[in-house]
């Protein structure tokens, strides 16, 4: 007779706690999205002088400390990592960036296009200040070539 259809007078009164879970779905949808984007800039990232590479079957060297890039591209422009630099400036500038260790790698990036003792002007300047691992980069040509 007294009981309602609800389950007895008790059950209006409950009341419904609040859900204690993270709802993670938008973080990762956000996370995802970055991935993307920083897969997509970071190859654009790592070398901002353009430079047409010339190609070899060479295999490419390993080492722990990170290089110093002197490039020349097809007018005869000069740069040092990305910053354009004069030949007048180019040894004090390396011994600047190495700290003055003879033994730091440097690596010269040159046009395919650009007159073959221009590089060696540049080497040869590169190693009468005192560095003694100076070496040419590449492109490894492509599989179907």
């Amino acid at each position: 007779m007294g009981m309602s259809a609800g389950g007895g007078g008790r059950a209006g009164s409950r009341r419904r706690r609040p859900a204690s879970e993270i709802n993670v779905t938008p973080l990762v949808d956000v996370m995802l999205v970055l991935l993307i984007i920083f897969m997509v800039t970071a190859p654009m990232m790592t070398s901002g002088v353009n430079v047409d590479l010339p190609k070899t079957d060479a295999s490419p060297v390993n080492a722990d400390t990170k290089p110093i890039t002197v490039s020349l591209r097809n007018d005869g422009s000069l740069y040092l990592g990305e910053d354009p630099i004069t030949p007048e400036q180019l040894v004090d500038q390396l011994k600047v960036q190495s700290q003055n260790d003879p033994n730091h790698r440097i690596f010269v990036r040159a046009d395919a296009h650009i007159d073959y003792g221009r590089v060696m002007q540049v080497m040869g300047q590169i190693t009468s200040g005192g560095f003694t691992h100076v070496a040419l980069l590449a492109q490894q040509p492509q599989s179907g070539q």
